[in-house]
C-alpha cells in the first residue's frame, strides 16, 4: 500500500505547505504535519513541497505463485436445489476461458439435499463439482455458505471464482474476496484471460460513460460477479466425463449468529430477464395517462412492458421494470424502444437482444447505432399505427385458420 511520509525537519512554514494540497489533506497534529484519509496520492505535496519534505513510498508489491492456482471455478447459486440460469452462462464463459489456458473448469455446490442434482451441472461440459451437501445449508446463511466455498478455495486453490450477480451472489462473493484479501469486480459485461491466467475484467464505471478494464495480477484468486443474461449458456455435451467429490467441512465451523424463524415465499411471477418480449417506454410518453398506449402495444405481443429511469421515477412504471445498468439485463427475442435515445446505461442492458426496433423521432439518436430496424417518427403517431398493423395480422391469421 502506497503513503505519503513526511519530514518534519524539512519545513519551515507549516501553513503555507498545508495550502499545497487541494483536497484539504494535510493537517497539523500537536505540531505536527499529518496526512489524513482525504489524501488521493496526487502527490502534488511531493513535488511543489519544499524539497525532501514529502517522500511518496510505495510498498513492495507481494508477488503470488500462479502456477499454485489452477482451474476456472463457477458458484452453483440456487433455491433449494434449483439452479439459477445464471450458473450455466457462467460455465459457458468459463469453459471458454479454461480452453485458452488448459484448465480444468469447476463448480462449488453448497446446500442439503443436493447431491442428485450435480448431473445437470456435468452434461454442460463441468470437469468436477465439488458439493458440500450438510443440513446445515438448509437455508442461506451467509456464514456457513461462505465457510464452505473458503474451505472449497482454500484445498483447491482455483485461479479465477465466478458469482452470479443475484442478490445471493452480491453478498457472499464480497466477504469471500475479504477474506482472501484479493481483488472483486461486480457486474463485469466482458470477461477474457491472458496466458499468464490474469483475468480482464471489464465493466462500465462512473454511470457508464467510460469502460474500466480491471486485473488483478498479484492476487488469487479473482472473483467476478456477472448478472443474469449478460453471457449465452453453453449446448449440453454428449457423454460427459466430468465426475462429481462430496466435501466434507467440520460442523463446528458452521455456526451462524442467524436463526431463520420462518420463510414466506415469494409470488412467483415471470421476471422482466425471462421475457420473449419486451416494449420500453421512456421520457418521450408526456403523460400517465398516454402509459395505455404502450400497455397496449404490450397486449398486442404478449410483452412485458419496461422502462428507462424517468418513467421509473416519475412513478409510471415498477422499478423493477427498469432496464440498464442500475436496473435489469435482459436479452429478448424482440425489443421495442419507444422514444428511448439510447445512452450507454440503456443500452449495455439491453444489446444482447435478439431483435431490436428503436423509434424515435431523431434520427440520429445513439438508439439506432444497435437498432436492427430503425423507425423515425413520433411515438405518438407510430405506435397506433403498429398496433393497428398487428391487430390486422392477427385478424387474417385467424380467418385463415378458420377457413
Amino acid at each position: 500500500m502506497s503513503k505519503i511520509i513526511i519530514n518534519q525537519s524539512k519545513i519551515n512554514n507549516f501553513e503555507e505547505v498545508m495550502e499545497l494540497c487541494p483536497f484539504n489533506a494535510i493537517e497539523l497534529e500537536n505540531d505536527k504535519l499529518e496526512i489524513n484519509a482525504a489524501c488521493k496520492m496526487c502527490k502534488i505535496c511531493v513535488n511543489k513541497g519544499p524539497e525532501g519534505a514529502f517522500e511518496f513510498v510505495e510498498d513492495k508489491k507481494k508477488e503470488v505463485n500462479k502456477d499454485e492456482w489452477r482451474g476456472i471455478c463457477v458458484y452453483v447459486d440456487h433455491h433449494e436445489g434449483d439452479i439459477h440460469p445464471v450458473t450455466y452462462e457462467l460455465i459457458g464463459k468459463a469453459r471458454e476461458m479454461a480452453a485458452k489456458i488448459n484448465h480444468p473448469v469447476y463448480c462449488v455446490f453448497v446446500g442439503s439435499n443436493i447431491k442428485d442434482k450435480c448431473d445437470k451441472l456435468l452434461s454442460y461440459g463441468v470437469d468436477e463439482v465439488f458439493v458440500y451437501d450438510n443440513e446445515a445449508f438448509e437455508n442461506f446463511r451467509i456464514e456457513p455458505y461462505a465457510k464452505a466455498v473458503e474451505n472449497f478455495i482454500e484445498n483447491i486453490k482455483p485461479t479465477i471464482m465466478l458469482v452470479g450477480g443475484t442478490t445471493l451472489g452480491r453478498s457472499l462473493a464480497p466477504r469471500l474476496s475479504a477474506r482472501f484479501r484479493t481483488g472483486l469486480t461486480a457486474d463485469c459485461t466482458v470477461l477474457d484471460i491472458q496466458e499468464n491466467t490474469d483475468l480482464d475484467q471489464i465493466r462500465p464505471a462512473f454511470g457508464g460513460n467510460i469502460m474500466a478494464h480491471i486485473h488483478t495480477p498479484s492476487h488469487r484468486p479473482q472473483f467476478a460477479t456477472v448478472r443474469y443474461k449478460i453471457f449465452s449458456a453453453p449446448e449440453q455435451v454428449e457423454n460427459p466425463t466430468g465426475k462429481v467429490t462430496i466435501c466434507e467441512i467440520d460442523k463446528e465451523e458452521l455456526n451462524s449468529k442467524i436463526k431463520v424463524l420462518d420463510i414466506k415465499p415469494k409470488t412467483k411471477e415471470i421476471g422482466l430477464e425471462d421475457a420473449e418480449v419486451i416494449v420500453v417506454a421512456s421520457r418521450a410518453i408526456k403523460k400517465q395517462d398516454d402509459m395505455e398506449m404502450i400497455y397496449k402495444l404490450a397486449n398486442t405481443l404478449g410483452a412485458q412492458v419496461a422502462g428507462t429511469r424517468p418513467l421509473i421515477e416519475a412513478g409510471w412504471i415498477d422499478p423493477r421494470k427498469q432496464i440498464g445498468l442500475s436496473g435489469r439485463t435482459v436479452k429478448p427475442k424482440l425489443i421495442i424502444t419507444c422514444g428511448v435515445s439510447g445512452s450507454v446505461q440503456f443500452v449495455a442492458g439491453m444489446k444482447g437482444s435478439d431483435y431490436i426496433v428503436a423509434i424515435n423521432l431523431d434520427e440520429k439518436a445513439p438508439i439506432f447505432d444497435v437498432a436492427h430496424l430503425a423507425l423515425v417518427g413520433d411515438v405518438y403517431e407510430i405506435i397506433p399505427k403498429l398496433i393497428e398493423k398487428i391487430e390486422q395480422n392477427a385478424l387474417e391469421v385467424a380467418l385463415t385458420v378458420e377457413e
